[in-house]
């Protein structure tokens, strides 16, 4: 059976026709067969057929740094900076997971990512229960890279880190078992947390690590606060990245979150080297890290891709914010015309593809492409739209409310603003459970 999308307004996220009216999509199991104007074929009695002719069709969005198991979190580390929000809030509740209260923290995660028409994810996990987001990712069809936060070091809570060793067999015994799996939906990361928390060595075979598994990726946090920075100069007599150059870990397999307080140098390093850029704009603003400047970034060719962080550092997981603030934050400082609507739209499609080393897959609606997109109805009160002004209402006006339907891998995951692979009460009612049994659990 294949799905029709018909009578559409197709954004493809290419570099060539970007935007079709009156367009439609045939898919074919996973896969886009076709795009294009108007019918490309006459209906079959076994298509599914949809009229989109008050709709819009984007890619789905592609997050590349998200922590699902701190959702439960949400409202419980506010105003705080980094450390003391590691120290006292996030360790110690990352420390009481069990893997009941991580595949819940992890669900509620996702429901809210899907509901807001992320289909793709980079997420880092803590030490213990990796398994259980890799089943609640599973179980969702949500597209995700996956992997344990690797920590050997940890002056912030002694009881969150464990020996070097047990971190890198641990990780590669992860690895084997979930890069590629279900049906090669999800992939692995090595993702040793950020400088303060790892050994030279942790990090250095972290990375060498991805060369054992094709399309494996390092996922790290670099010089996102002040005081880490200087911490970080304190004990390795050089700046952040310039340190990850030194230990010879980035490169274009490389996705550094936030990268706000960066020397010169070490934009040179990230350019010359490839390495992606993960840029978390609401996060860095709730946590008082700053603002980075990303104009400058990709004016070096840096690729710069959006993720929300994780929801008590954002208390939202929404693309639609992070792109809006993408934006908006740069204008007061590099001008008017400084990132424009969609430039920010392609940083949360085909640029967040590209950190993942899958532009060829997803981030775009093309022939060939995974069938990953969703459909937005952008006729509301607060963002009716011209065919003129399509980015400029998804990036500066739209919310989840304007999303109709997800599909992900050719299968719909929210459909008519209902959820097909999950029960949203049963979700949210497990989050409250665990919730309380881990507090007391503290």
């Amino acid at each position: 059976m294949s799905i029709v999308i018909h009578n559409g307004k197709i954004i493809t996220g290419t570099a060539g026709e970007d935007i079709i009216d009156n367009g439609s999509l045939i898919i074919n199991g996973a896969r886009i067969e076709s795009v294009g104007h108007g019918k490309q074929r006459p209906m079959t009695a076994t298509d599914e057929v949809v009229d989109a002719s008050r709709y819009v069709i984007i890619p789905g969005f592609i997050q590349t740094h998200v922590h699902l198991c701190q959702t439960l979190f949400r409202g419980m580390a506010d105003d705080l900076q980094l450390l003391d929000w590691l120290q006292q809030r996030i360790f110690p509740f990352e420390a009481a997971h069990n893997e009941h209260s991580m595949y819940a923290s992890a669900m509620i995660g996702i429901a809210e990512l899907m509901r807001s028409g992320t289909t793709t994810v980079l997420d880092m996990g803590s030490i213990h229960h990796e398994e259980a987001i890799v089943r609640a990712i599973g179980e969702s069809g949500l597209r995700a890279f996956v992997g344990k936060a690797m920590m050997d070091v940890n002056d912030l809570l002694s009881a969150l880190k464990e020996s070097t060793q047990d971190s890198l067999s641990s990780t590669h015994s992860l690895a084997r078992q979930f890069h590629n799996s279900y049906d090669g939906r999800i992939k692995y990361a090595v993702a040793p947390r950020f400088v303060l928390s790892c050994s030279d060595r942790l990090m250095r075979e972290a990375f060498e690590m991805i060369g054992d598994f094709d399309g494996m990726l390092f996922h790290t946090h670099a010089s996102e606060n002040k005081n880490e920075v200087s911490a970080v100069r304190q004990r390795c007599r050089m700046d952040n990245v310039e340190f990850l150059h030194h230990l010879g870990v980035l490169s274009e397999k490389s996705v550094l979150a936030h990268c706000i307080h960066l020397s010169e140098n070490e934009i040179g390093l990230l350019a010359s080297s490839h390495a992606n850029v993960a840029h978390c704009p609401s996060s860095n603003l709730k946590l008082g890290s700053g603002i980075a400047n990303i104009p400058n970034l990709l004016s070096k060719g840096i690729n710069v891709s959006l993720g929300a962080d994780g929801a008590p550092c954002n208390n939202n997981l929404n693309m639609f914010e992070e792109m809006r603030l993408a934006s908006l934050l740069q204008k007061p400082i590099h001008g008017p015309t400084a990132m424009p609507a969609r430039r920010v739209f392609e940083m949360a499609t085909i640029a967040g593809a590209r950190a993942l080393g899958l532009e060829k897959e997803i981030g775009s609606l093309e022939a060939g492409k995974k069938a990953d997109l969703v459909i937005l109805d952008l006729q509301q009160v607060w963002n009716p739209t011209q065919s003129d002004s399509v980015y400029s209402s998804i990036v500066y006006s739209a919310n989840p409310e304007n999303v109709v339907s997800v599909m992900i891998d050719g299968r719909w995951v929210y459909r008519n603003k209902s959820y097909t692979t999950m029960e949203e009460p049963a979700v949210v009612q497990n989050a409250k459970r665990e919730l309380s049994l881990l507090l007391e659990r503290m």
